[in-house]
């Protein structure tokens, strides 16, 4: 399809109450990180458009949550349906406007598609129970009812996926929502919106506010007592002022926030298996991703011989834009994460580590970071500490299972680990022993619709995806009865 004629489909306005409408701060540009061009212009919404949008979520709120799941449910597969008769179209928006090479942009097409079809098979599937209470004097009955109208903030880096893996399940539980995209990457959100519409989901039930100020937009809404729950994707950093924000009116929250993931390989992992889970678990999405390894924790004995394949592999990548043939490495999102790549590989060398391959910016138009492998990282080196978000791999090593126990879980976050092993034992381990929400066990690539997404400690709150994922969007009430045999 030809880019400007895709671009000029996209909404360019606010859709609140199931109209598109201008927004009332002007507009904002949307660049393409590849060029640094723009691509599109906006609306930007204004501190009162975010409380239409509200508005609008309230209102339909009664209505939607009285719809019959089976109703919502056929609604979302629709948009399962046309999102596959759109495929082509949403992997080369997104192409576009992240910078993903558009093979990876088709692979997010299908695992964003799997949260609409997989969720519309949930929303039949809420449960409740009815028993008898232990004294024999009542009977309990355990219903699940919609938490109410939502505020979901999703991030630039998976624009579909995100937005998917939020609404699907806030919408088969019932619940009406206000999604904000991020500033950097909207267009996929808008077209999906308009996918929405066509598949028949009512006014008002689906909310998009498009805005360079994301922060003060925000802040009214979930300040805002109508609101009930709040979802975010996004930094610690942030996470950590929404809760704040969320806490004035003790608000339902799901955090998917930072991370910073092992990949342990140890002495007896089949190697072979190793080098293309690695590549898998760094170089997906350009290495711009929350599961994406950081940390390479690999066994002393075969550390060199890991890093000699992987660098092999690295060193052949192809970089450009990501509608380029054969391209696998497109451009990260700005200037600023080009900026903290460079500084983190810096940081490392000076501290004693080696650069394999690459280690370098790409000059020219765009924002593109050469795919990098660094080795014998030293202790205390801030690409240790720090989240890469981009194409950088570093390899520290480790003597014995406890050593690579101790330095995997030495970071505030734990959202996902990967371990390489052949012994069965070991692996139950490490399940076991490292502090992260989700484990690859010689696998590199573990998101799935079916499965519950999230971390533990500063890595976030909640769980989106699987049989969990619907949850986050349902408040449970325990309503008990008199014994109907003796009234």
């Amino acid at each position: 399809m030809d880019e400007r004629v895709l671009l000029e489909r996209v909404p360019d306005r606010l859709f609140i109450g199931g109209e598109w409408v201008p927004g009332g701060n002007g507009t904002l540009k949307v660049f393409d990180p590849a060029t640094g061009d723009p691509i599109r212009e906006i609306a930007n919404a204004s501190v009162d458009d975010g409380a239409r949008a509200l508005d609008a979520a309230v209102e339909a709120a009664d209505a939607w949550a009285a719809t019959p799941p089976r109703t919502r449910g056929e609604i979302l597969r629709r948009a399962f349906d046309l999102l596959q008769e759109r495929r082509d179209e949403f992997a080369l928006l997104m192409t576009l406007e992240m910078g993903k090479p558009l093979a990876e942009a088709n692979g997010e097409v299908t695992y964003g598609g799997e949260f609409l079809r997989w969720f519309s098979e949930e929303a039949v599937r809420i449960s409740g129970r009815y028993g008898t209470n232990p004294e024999g004097t009542g009977r309990m009955i355990v219903s699940q009812h919609p938490v109410g109208p939502c505020f979901l903030i999703t991030p630039w880096n998976f624009p579909l996926a995100m937005a998917t893996r939020k609404i699907a399940p806030a919408l088969a539980a019932g619940c009406t929502v206000v999604v904000k995209p991020a500033e950097l990457t909207p267009l996929t959100t808008l077209y999906f919106a308009r996918l929405l519409e066509d598949a028949g989901l009512p006014a008002g039930v689906l909310n998009v506010i498009t805005t360079s100020t994301s922060g003060k937009v925000s802040a009214p809404i979930i300040a805002d007592p109508r609101l009930r729950k709040l979802s975010f994707t996004g930094s610690t950093e942030v996470g950590r002022k929404l809760l704040q924000q969320a806490s004035e009116n003790v608000l339902r929250t799901s955090m998917e926030l930072g991370g910073n993931a092992p990949f342990v390989v140890f002495d007896d992992a089949d190697l072979d298996r190793a080098v293309e889970g690695a590549l898998l678990a760094k170089f997906r999405n350009i290495g711009e991703a929350c599961t994406a390894a950081n940390r390479f924790i690999v066994h002393e004995d075969v550390a060199d011989e890991f890093a000699r394949r992987v660098t092999a592999r690295v060193s052949a990548m192809k970089i450009g834009r990501g509608t380029e043939d054969g391209v696998t490495i497109g451009p990260l999102i700005n200037e600023d994460a080009v900026d903290k790549a460079a500084e983190l590989v810096e940081d490392a060398v000076a501290r004693g580590a080696s650069v394999l391959t690459g280690g370098s910016r790409v000059s020219g138009p765009g924002t593109f970071y050469e795919p990098t492998v660094v080795t014998d990282v030293r202790a205390g080196s801030e690409i240790l500490r720090q989240e890469i978000f981009g194409p950088v791999l570093s390899i520290v090593r480790f003597r014995d299972e406890d050593e690579a126990v101790r330095v995997a879980n030495d970071t505030e976050f734990g959202l996902v680990s990967y371990v390489f092993t052949k012994d069965l034992a070991r692996g139950q381990r490490m399940i076991e022993r490292l502090q992260t929400g989700m484990m690859g066990l010689n696998v590199g690539v573990i998101s799935n619709a079916a499965a519950p997404f999230g971390g533990v400690k500063q890595s976030g709150l909640g769980r989106e995806g699987g049989l969990e994922g619907i949850h986050e969007y349902l408040s449970t009430k325990y309503t008990l009865t008199p014994d109907p045999f003796t009234v």
